[in-house]
This record gives structure tokens, sequence and C-alpha cells, in this order.
């Protein structure tokens, strides 16, 4: 399967707490990117899947150590990270520029189509794309996992991990969860910023996903596009055991 369009670089954050992933070190793991499935860490999963896409610039935002060496090792480069993952995204697009694809290194059962899909399915005025799973899309792949779902009119959804930076113009969705993540605990700010009439009409399931996407877009001027993801499996990420027993048996 090949894009239409011209392939962007990656990012996969791989970034780590203080102290380290409880989750990591109960596997026995020195960090998340380093658990394997079927003997491969996550990171060469990750790597391989959006090598299997075409994407040949790949950036690894890590701190130095066995992470690092190991992105080396797989032919990408390394991004030292910042506090918290909107800074860490940001610097990098700061660096490579758009159009940039981002992930993270938890996402062990990323395929190439579903890198593709994003891509491909951005509209070409977009500044940036993000990749949701519809409930019943996930259940229907995975019915014994337990997701973070969003109600919406239509329907109930959860992330995929997957965010495509089409234009330059996307740096302003940055700041946006910059700003999001500085003031998750004066929500006050947040609605301020996004609008109040927005924000509510998306919690009491007013607006579709794609209506709440655009409209938070034109708040921050930038142009937001939903990508409905067509295998649920795509928002499975490995987070804790569960999802790491179901990965495997996905895998074998």
């Amino acid at each position: 399967m090949a894009s239409t369009k011209t392939l962007p670089a990656a990012l996969v954050l791989a970034g780590t707490r203080p102290g380290g992933d409880p989750f990591a070190l109960q596997q026995g793991a020195a960090h998340k990117a380093l658990i394997e499935i079927g003997g491969k860490t996550l990171l060469e999963r990750v790597i391989g899947a959006l090598r299997n896409a075409g994407i040949e610039r790949i950036a690894v935002s890590c701190d130095t150590g066995p992470v690092a060496d190991l992105a080396r090792m797989l032919g990408a480069e390394v991004i030292a990270p910042m506090p918290g993952p909107s800074a860490s995204v940001g610097k990098a697009f700061a660096e490579i520029g758009a159009p940039l694809l981002v992930t993270t290194s938890d996402h062990g059962l990323l395929e190439a189509g579903w890198v593709l899909e994003l891509i491909d399915g951005t509209p070409d005025d977009a500044d940036l794309s993000i990749m949701m799973a519809e409930r019943r899309v996930v259940e229907a792949a995975v019915p014994d996992t337990r997701r973070t779902y969003l109600r919406f009119a239509d329907g109930h959804w959860s992330g995929c991990n997957l965010f495509y930076l089409q234009r330059p113009q996307a740096y302003r969705a940055l700041e946006t969860w910059s700003m999001v993540e500085a003031h998750r605990k004066r929500p006050w700010r947040i609605a301020a910023r996004l609008g109040l009439g927005t924000l509510l009409s998306m919690a009491f399931g007013r607006l579709t996903l794609a209506e709440g996407l655009s409209r938070l877009g034109q708040r921050i001027e930038v142009k937001a596009a939903l990508v409905a993801a067509s295998d649920g499996r795509s928002a499975v990420d490995i987070d804790k055991s569960a999802d790491l027993e179901l990965a495997k048996s996905l895998i074998r």
C-alpha cells in the first residue's frame, strides 16, 4: 500500500517520568519503549511500522541512555525531550518542520496502513489532523479491551496516538496544547481560551467529533480535521498489563 501524498517525517515520543515508569519496571524493562513483544521492543515495532509505511526520516524524543542508543541503532535521529509532551513535539516541529507525523513509543500494534490512512485521509487544506476510533469499531476489533472514550453526537471516540501536523500553521495547536497542560488545574482559563460554549456543547454530546474539532480549530486559527480509524486496534496503546497481554495475543 503506497501513499498518494509526499510522505512526512515522523516523531516518536518516548519520554518518561522522573524515577522511571512503574509499569515498565514491573515488566523488568528500564523504559516502556524497551518492553518486548514477540522478541521485539515496542520501539522497534513502532519504527518498523513507520519504515514499512515508507517514511524515511524518523526522530525519537527521548533521554540519553538505552532508548536513545536503540533509536540510533534503528537509524532514527534522537531529539532531547522537553518537560511535557506538547513541548517535546514543539521542539521537534521547530527542528524538522512540516509535514510531521507524531506517534508514541507505546503504540506497539502500530501498522503501516494506519499511518497511511491518516496521511491520505487528511484534507490538503488542513493544518493538522488526528486519528480517532469510534467505540463500535474498537469493540468489533478488540471486544475485551477497556479504553477511555469521549462522548459526541456521533458516538464515543477513543484516541489512537496518531497526529499529523501537515502545515506550519499547526504550531498554534501545539501552543494551545501547552496551555491546556499548564492550566489543567485551572479549567476556567482553558474555557476562556477555547470557548465555553463549544466546550459545553462537546461535553453534552451536542456536536459531532468533526464539528468539535472544527470549532476548536477556528478558535485557535487552525484548520483541524478528523480521520476516523477503520481498524479499532489502532486505539490500543500499551500502558498497563492488560494492554500488554492483549497485544501479545493479537501479535501471536
